[in-house]
């Protein structure tokens, strides 16, 4: 759907570079559109690196509720990959079709493959399935 900015600080995580990279694309998107494409509810722009850095954390196997995430784990998730498609229409230069901004941020960014592996590594944990299901829509396969 779009390119994503090339790595600029090779000692944080991709995903978390990934996220600063995609800031003024995202910055550009609100002020075109102001927030109404996307709700963020959980954690403003600002904090979204941090929460990815959270979900890290979690992939790197700290439990679910001693890695920091700024939120409801579900919630958090949903204000990432809204920022993520916020982004995506300023790249891509027009809205993008149905669901196409979120398959590219499930299936071609750093974050979304973050978020996959959270949800595995929250599954393996035994953990109910509220705690890792819904943190990205139903229709990506777990």
């Amino acid at each position: 759907m779009c390119s994503l900015p090339p790595r600029h600080d090779p000692d944080a995580h991709p995903a978390v570079d990934e996220a600063r990279g995609l800031r003024g694309a995202y910055d550009r998107a609100i002020a075109k559109h102001s927030n109404r494409a996307v709700a963020i509810r959980s954690v403003d722009a600002d904090a979204i690196p941090a929460a990815i850095e959270a979900f890290v954390s979690v992939a790197e196997g700290v439990p679910l509720k001693e890695a920091g995430i700024p939120g409801v784990p579900m919630r958090v998730a949903h204000d990432i990959r809204g920022y993520y498609e916020m982004a995506a229409m300023e790249i891509a230069g027009h809205t993008p079709a149905a669901w196409a901004g979120y398959r590219w941020f499930r299936d071609d960014t750093k974050t979304g493959e973050l978020i996959k592996a959270v949800q595995n590594t929250i599954k393996a944990s035994g953990a109910s399935d509220a705690n890792w299901r819904f943190l990205l829509p139903l229709d990506a396969s777990m």
